[in-house]
């Protein structure tokens, strides 16, 4: 029973110590996160480096991705709000940049996932017309749009038919 109490014993000193030791690295300095929070202002774009992920944007040169970086407007969106209607005018096109999103049509029900590098409103802005799907974060979500303006200078020969 000697050995027991013994072994019970240091594990406990283990764990005070190692309490102490989290308690004066925690007042030596903030975490990571609130010291970059502080001194790097959150970007309202995308990056160029986000934008150069996005297989889409792989052949942009580099001063069209940083003109575009520069147009696009980054948005959080929460889990279940929608980003776009059916049968809306479209006035944007959006990357998506981190989470998941569901894209649904009122006459076909769920159509599928969208994922970080996916992208969507195209139809909209390249054919004129109504939007011809529903967007809706499954999970917290960021995207980035740009404005009709933007996508016609910048974006819209990306879906030209070479054919």
């Amino acid at each position: 029973m000697r050995v027991e109490e013994e072994a019970a014993r240091r594990t406990l000193d283990d764990v005070v110590a190692a309490r102490k030791l989290v308690a004066a690295l925690r007042t030596q300095r903030p975490p990571v996160e609130h010291r970059h929070s502080r001194t790097l202002p959150r970007a309202t774009g995308a990056t160029q480096h986000e934008l150069s992920r996005i297989g889409l944007f792989a052949t942009l040169a580099g001063e069209t991705l940083h003109k575009l970086a520069q147009n696009m407007r980054r948005e959080e969106i929460p889990a279940g709000a929608s980003v776009v209607n059916e049968g809306e005018d479209g006035d944007r096109f959006y990357v998506v940049l981190s989470g998941m999103l569901t894209v649904s049509q009122a006459s076909r029900g769920p159509q599928g996932v969208l994922r970080p590098g996916d992208y969507f409103g195209e139809v909209a802005l390249a054919m004129n017309m109504p939007r011809t799907a529903s967007v809706r974060a499954l999970t917290p979500a960021t995207v980035a749009s740009c404005d009709r303006k933007t996508f016609d200078e910048l974006v819209r020969h990306l879906f030209a038919d070479d054919a």
